[in-house]
């Protein structure tokens, strides 16, 4: 938070202490403004020290009283046009010279980064700072813009077109004038912080959060445009428009996110990763934030993971019995590897909790690594990989070997380093369970053999591989009851008279489909299993050899469900077609 950030830079800089620091921000909150100026109102640190502080800490330039007859803005550059006066004296932003696409302005507070953001709109120019006093810059702006006692151009100087768009429209839809507009825009961050119950914007991100929450989404995206924000809900794996906020307030929204999820809210250049903890009524939501840089300004994802929502059971998922009673036997072994494939967005991170949920017990060393950690589990030692600093999978898998495990999870094996140690891992008398991305079960026993795992160190350490996908659950309000025919579903006959499709009512939102459920297959391996596996045999010997000892591909186990009525044969020739051919 700024007030923080500048706090310890001058606290590093010995020009005020903690006690000082706090006695300014308790003033804050009561009389509000920002906290450089109540710190030098208070009289505990002088404009030029404060400004010689932020220099030196931050790098860029700045002005003292023995430099300050400098700041003067360069001649013959047309400064006071593009950065209109009004904006300048409310601001407090002296436009000091323009170069290409450059224009370089003095400020009192570079750390006020809506001011930042709306300089470059407003100028339509890559900003760079220097830091000067503020009585200084003030009074360099009345000798700029106010020549013998008047405006440099008598013409008045609005705002660009683009910013103009900008501020068009308030929350209700009502017109708005851009003074206005622009003020709550432009409200610096350390007021919207003391605000925070107050300020609309804040309301606006908890009430798009508490919506999504609502509607089963499973991610959120903000995405600005020229003009405009668009706004998507991820449900059931299907993403949906709904009316967005207005344009001008996609910056603050932005902000709100980034300042929740503890990100550098300077940064707008690079992506960024964080989460959020939200708490509703009677349960924790955790959301993984996720920013990106496009040419419109940062695009913001939020996926929702919601304990809550999701029973971490096996038996809860959507898995039949014989099913569930072949992954509880696989993952009650004392040793071996077990992993779950499948595509993105196919639920294994959830499986391999539900997974790890069942085999939590006070005798047991349960540790896991993930990137990033997705659900807190009581009972079990969760660790987030940062590969910035070195910490990878690989590395935190070496050293959860020398912590005594029993268990260990991790969140995707991602190369060879970390399939290697995996193996290694269950050969020598623990438990480990995984993630691979790949199209079905029996894929995953020669993706690892491809990224180099030999044959003879597979046979004895793989347990089990299930492969899933999620299909969209019929609305079990609407679904509409029809009698199939071998020559309309491509030859696949059904033990049911009747099977399900959809309809559309008012409570799936005219979809057909309410929820998801899992569609899975589960690979034992066993003797045979392992005589392909040394024999280096292909995927379709490996998966034919399952099915005729009684697995169930994702395409066999989707039928069954589409004849339980659950799901419609659209529905499972969508989520299995590689299955489907086998």
């Amino acid at each position: 938070m700024q007030h923080l950030k500048l706090g310890e830079i001058l606290i590093k800089q010995g020009l005020i202490t903690e006690n000082q620091l706090s006695k300014a921000i308790e003033h804050q909150r009561k009389e509000k403004g920002r906290i450089g100026e109540i710190l030098i109102k208070l009289g505990i640190i002088t404009e030029e020290n404060m400004s010689a502080a932020l220099g030196s800490q931050l790098g860029i330039p700045y002005y003292t009283s023995e430099n300050i007859d400098l700041l003067k803005p360069q001649e013959d550059q047309d400064l006071d046009k593009l950065l209109p006066v009004e904006f300048a004296k409310k601001h407090c932003v002296l436009p000091v010279s323009k170069h290409l696409n450059s224009l370089t302005c003095a400020v009192p507070d570079p750390l006020d980064l809506l001011l930042l953001d709306n300089l470059r709109r407003v100028t339509g120019h890559e900003i760079n700072l220097v830091i000067a006093p503020q009585s200084a810059v003030i009074s360099a702006i009345d000798r700029f813009y106010f020549q013998d006692g008047s405006p440099v151009d008598s013409k008045p100087t609005l705002l660009s077109d683009a910013v103009q768009k900008s501020y068009q429209r308030k929350d209700d839809g009502s017109q708005e004038t851009p003074e206005k507009t622009s003020a709550a825009t432009e409200l610096s961050l350390d007021k919207l912080i003391a605000k925070a119950e107050e300020a609309p914007v804040i309301k606006l991100v908890d009430l798009i959060i508490r919506q999504a929450i609502d509607e089963r989404a499973s991610d959120i995206h903000i995405e600005p445009f020229d003009n405009k924000i668009n706004l998507r809900y991820r449900i059931d794996g299907h993403l949906y428009s709904l009316p967005p906020p207005a344009p001008h307030l996609h910056l603050p929204i932005v902000s709100r996110i980034k300042i929740l999820a503890r990100l550098d809210i300077a940064e707008k250049r690079l992506p960024q990763d964080g989460a959020i903890s939200a708490k509703l009524e009677d349960r924790t939501v955790d959301l993984r934030v996720s920013t990106v840089p496009t040419v419109w300004g940062e695009k913001v994802v939020l996926r929702i993971l919601d304990k809550g929502a999701i029973p971490l059971e096996l038996a809860s998922l959507g898995f039949d019995s014989k099913q569930v009673d072949a992954l509880r036997k696989a993952i009650s072994a004392p040793y071996g590897l077990f992993l779950v494939t499948g595509p993105t967005g196919s639920g294994k991170s959830t499986s391999l909790y539900a997974a790890v949920n069942e085999t939590i017990d006070p005798t047991k060393n349960i540790l896991t690594v993930e990137d990033p950690v997705e659900y807190k589990l009581d009972g079990i030692n969760q660790v987030a990989v940062k590969p910035d600093i070195g910490l990878t999978f690989a590395t935190t898998l070496k050293a959860f070997l020398r912590q005594d495990p029993d268990i260990i999870m991790v969140g995707e094996t991602r190369d060879l380093e970390t399939a290697s140690i995996c193996v290694r891992a269950a050969l020598t008398g623990h438990f480990v369970l995984s993630t691979l991305h790949t199209n079905d079960a029996a894929s995953a026993i020669t993706r690892l053999m491809d990224i180099g795992i030999p044959g003879y160190l597979l046979t004895p350490s793989l347990v089990a591989i299930m492969g899933q996908r999620l299909a969209r659950r019929l609305c079990q309000k609407c679904k509409e009851p029809y009698e199939p025919s071998p020559d309309q579903h491509g030859g696949v006959t059904f033990k049911s008279d009747l099977i399900y499709r959809p309809k559309g009512c008012e409570k799936c939102k005219n979809t057909g489909y309410k929820g998801r459920i899992v569609v899975a297959e589960v690979l034992l391996v066993d003797d045979e299993i392992r005589s392909l596996i040394s024999q280096e045999a292909t995927s379709d010997k490996i998966r034919d050899c399952a099915r005729k000892n009684g697995m169930a591909t994702i395409f066999d186990s989707g039928i069954k469900i589409a004849e339980k009525g659950q799901t419609s044969f659209d529905e499972v020739c969508r989520i299995s077609v590689d299955a489907r051919k086998s």
